[in-house]
């Protein structure tokens, strides 16, 4: 809880700093408040008693707090890397990274919420600067159109999630996630109105981590929004909304789950099919990062559908190893700066300069699941957990990942392609960005390594 209050009131402070138009301050202001924010996170693991601030809504176990340090980590890393394009607008530099920090709040309350109230409001405070920041290129009318999607999608979903919770409280008249789950698990509660509301609320889920057939506008937000923007909706919004969804999903409903787990069954496998194939002929590079994500969210979600304790343990590694990679891709895209987004604008980078080219590779083959990456591992480890109860599934995903494979090794060979372009010959990687892509290089590595 310390932590989250820091992090709130750094993004004061930052909006408050950018009326000097002073850009770096804003900057140090976000770095200062992360990093103690960080601290005082990783000392409540160490020792519980640390926390000063507690608040019945929410909860900093150590799970929490694991998925925590993992989304304070990369929206650090995106504040850093994207200094470079919040500060072309001297004015405004302020009022995006106080906005991401906000969001990065609302991604915190997800997290650690004991009772469906604060998940609801986590919620909101995740999304609605995302939906400002989405549409921030005034002059770009595919980035009013993301916000502007973006906007229906999370309005949408959030009514068909507070349709659902309304059904849920009827049956067992709680919002508090203890209460519901005992009065579930000793028969309290059950019958039709305990199992539309729990099929609602997953209906809500899937369309905030882009699962198909919810997914329809995602690759339009993804492609129109601000690269930085989207590397964060990737990274942090789909971090806070899966770890939500095995929280209330495997700990709450669990006893359901021969109610929702054969709906679940179905859509991994569209969601994996769909994000993979539709990747295949794609030439915009946040639009195949779109429907990557989407896949990836297809493999996560099998460690939702598994009924274990270490599915949590499994989800982070996978989100480890996911997160840098996207990261990694979106920095160098910023670096690249390609207005048109085209996948052309890519070729010969990686031989242009080989430190781009060195984690490009590493991020591509970490997301392919290649080892001894990340990626791997976090793969691995969902599918071998997955496997005993559900081998259909392990197979296909298998199957998709070799199709994910060819899509990311063709992005790759662009990269190392020995024929340059004008685009190539201008690339100036800030100091910050080559930090940020050398932690995330470290991360895909040592990130694997922490598995064995």
């Amino acid at each position: 809880m310390d932590a989250l209050i820091v992090v709130f009131v750094t993004g004061l402070i930052s909006m408050f700093i950018a009326m000097a138009n002073k850009p770096a301050y804003v900057l140090i202001t976000a770095v200062v408040g992360l990093s103690t924010a960080l601290v005082l996170m990783i000392s409540s693991w160490f020792n519980p008693a640390f926390i000063q601030i507690t608040y019945e809504g929410l909860e900093f176990d150590k799970v929490a707090i694991l998925y925590s340090v993992l989304a304070m980590s990369f929206t650090l890393l995106i504040i850093v890397g994207g200094y470079s394009y919040f500060k072309k607008e001297v004015e405004h530099t302020g009022e995006y990274i106080s906005l991401l920090l906000f969001s990065l709040v609302g991604a915190l309350c997800m997290i650690a919420f004991t009772d469906l109230f604060m998940f609801f409001l986590g919620l909101e405070i995740l999304s609605i600067p995302i939906y400002v920041l989405a549409g921030s290129k005034k002059k770009n009318i595919l980035s009013s159109e993301a916000s502007l999607k973006y906007f229906f999608t999370g309005a949408f979903a959030t009514g068909i999630l507070l349709f659902g919770t309304a059904w849920v409280y009827g049956a067992t008249g709680s919002f508090k996630l203890n209460e519901i789950a005992l009065a579930i698990n000793d028969g309290t509660a059950q019958g039709p109105l305990l199992s539309i509301g729990v099929l609602m609320m997953m209906a809500s889920f899937l369309f905030k981590v882009g699962a198909a057939p919810f997914h329809f506008w995602s690759p339009d937000v993804y492609g129109g929004s601000p690269n930085i923007v989207t590397g964060y909706m990737a990274a942090v919004v789909k971090l806070a909304g899966l770890f939500a969804f095995m929280k209330l999903f495997t700990f709450v409903f669990g006893d359901l789950h021969s109610l929702w787990s054969g709906a679940l069954f179905g859509l991994i496998i569209l969601t994996m099919f769909v994000g993979n194939l539709s990747a295949l002929g794609q030439t915009k590079f946040k639009r195949l990062l779109a429907y990557s994500s989407i896949a990836n969210a297809g493999y996560a979600l099998l460690a939702i559908i598994v009924q274990d304790f270490e599915s949590v343990w499994n989800l982070w590694i996978y989100l480890l190893g996911y997160g840098f990679a996207v990261i990694a891709l979106i920095i160098i895209s910023l670096i690249v700066n390609n207005e048109d987004d085209d996948i052309s604008a890519y070729k010969g980078i990686g031989r242009k300069n080989p430190l781009i080219g060195i984690v490009m590779i590493l991020a591509l083959l970490s997301m392919a699941g290649v080892p001894p990456l990340a990626g791997f591992f976090g793969k691995f480890m969902v599918f071998s957990s997955a496997f005993n109860e559900y081998p259909v599934l392990v197979i296909l995903a298998v199957v998709n990942s070799g199709i994910g494979m060819f899509y990311y090794l063709r992005l790759l060979m662009t990269a190392m392609s020995k024929e340059d372009n004008e685009v190539v010959a201008t690339l100036k990687p800030t100091i910050m960005q080559y930090i940020v892509l050398a932690v995330c290089a470290v991360g895909l590595i040592v990130g694997g390594l922490i598995t064995i």
